[in-house]
């Protein structure tokens, strides 16, 4: 028993002596029934319980206030709030059934009168403890949400000390020795209720990887998942498309049933060992994100693994500028420009070098196709059926979209 349970405010105890052990005991049995909730947590509770029963006083605010401080403490010592309200409530089922034979051998409505005053303090206890112990969860989700948006922004950026970085990754569960992965979902619009996708992504992730090791952020209007990899397929093409977007798969399917943001699209990076590993994946994340928009993909979940060639062809912009211009440029010559014809190309390339395939997913007749594949030829010299000038125009139609062109001028070459 604590000694503001003996003593309140310099004052007398409100019961004798011997009622002060017997108090102890209500609280120490209480405290059992609870799962060993300190009775510390109890504070002056008991002798206000025991002065309403024996006296009919109600709490006053300061001391209901203290009770609300109680809360608040059971929050931050991470105890749950059932086991908080359980203390209290047991403590005066206990405090009832042990009250001194004094008030027992009350008449009927001393007794009624005493239990009323009891359940009144009881009551406006346990609502002001409840409403400081939310409070005190509201702030610390607020701090530790803080606290994850520096700590994704330090792992996103890789920049960062790697000692002081795992000291802080370590509450979130989070072991930077692992192989990770990041995902990112871009909603169609400006984020909707973030606190909503988080909590959905958390828990389906959590759900699916079994792990703690996984973080849920925002960051510049996306989400951003941390997820670990298998450590097996880090550096390399897993068998399958499925296996590969797998995260991004459930991630897409997840959001898509919010009722804000749709359509998603999702963007994931490769999986990469360690700190630095982290941004690197998180760049390659953003990198597909940024050419499935460029691509007009039509896909809602796009892997870096799926860009590899776009970014083989940024690593020397002059040179992928300079094809542009010396294959493509004449085709800015057709009716119409050179865009319906390098969507037909582009279409016809995905394909296999099928007509037939190509007129079906651009929704137009064979002969439209062979027509403006006639016209690339005469307009450019090269023939897209012509296995020896193909790999040509394939590589000047992927640079074509990488620099988003022709609906924007070609850069100057370095």
């Amino acid at each position: 028993m604590t000694d503001s349970m003996r003593q309140r405010g310099g004052r007398r105890p409100a019961t004798p002596g011997p009622e002060d052990v017997w108090l102890v005991e209500v609280a120490e049995g209480a405290s059992r029934d609870a799962g060993g909730v300190p009775v510390e947590l109890l504070g002056d509770y008991l002798p206000l319980l025991a002065d309403a029963a024996i006296k009919g006083r109600r709490a006053k605010r300061g001391e209901l206030d203290a009770v609300g401080l109680l809360g608040r403490r059971a929050a931050e010592q991470g105890i749950s709030a059932g086991r908080v309200v359980q203390l209290y409530l047991s403590a005066a089922r206990r405090l009832w059934q042990d009250l001194p034979m004094v008030v027992r051998s009350r008449d009927r409505e001393a007794v009624r009168a005493a239990a009323g005053a009891v359940l009144q303090v009881v009551d406006d206890a346990v609502a002001t403890l409840a409403e400081g112990y939310a409070v005190a969860r509201r702030d610390l989700v607020r701090r530790e949400e803080t606290l994850r948006r520096e700590l994704i922004d330090d792992l996103l950026r890789g920049d960062s000390d790697l000692g002081t970085l795992v000291e802080r990754a370590e509450p979130f569960g989070l072991d930077l020795a692992r192989v990770h992965q990041v995902a990112l979902a871009a909603p169609s619009r400006r984020l909707p209720d973030a606190d909503a996708a988080i909590s959905a992504l958390e828990a389906v992730v959590f759900d699916r990887l079994g792990d703690r090791d996984v973080l849920v952020a925002t960051k510049d209007g996306l989400l951003v998942v941390l997820a670990p990899a298998d450590a097996g397929a880090a550096g390399r093409l897993p068998s399958t498309l499925d296996a590969r977007n797998e995260l991004g798969q459930l991630m897409y399917r997840e959001l898509s049933r919010l009722p804000r943001g749709k359509p998603w699209r999702v963007a994931v990076g490769r999986a990469h060992p360690g700190l630095y590993g982290i941004a690197r994946s998180y760049e390659e994340a953003r990198e597909a994100l940024t050419m499935a928009g460029r691509l007009k993909a039509d896909t809602p979940v796009i892997n870096a693994h799926d860009i590899l060639i776009y970014r083989v062809l940024l690593r020397d912009q002059p040179a992928i500028v300079d094809l542009v211009q010396a294959v493509l440029s004449p085709l800015t010559q057709a009716r119409g420009g050179a865009g319906p014809l390098l969507d037909t190309l582009h279409a016809y390339f995905a394909t296999g070098a099928v007509a037939t395939e190509s007129a079906k997913r651009l929704h137009m007749s064979v002969r439209t196709v062979t027509y403006r594949l006639a016209r690339v030829k005469t307009l450019t010299g090269y023939d897209p059926a012509d296995p020896a000038h193909r790999f040509t125009l394939q590589a000047a139609v992927l640079g074509a979209k990488v620099l988003n062109w022709p609906q924007e001028p070609l850069p100057n070459p370095v």
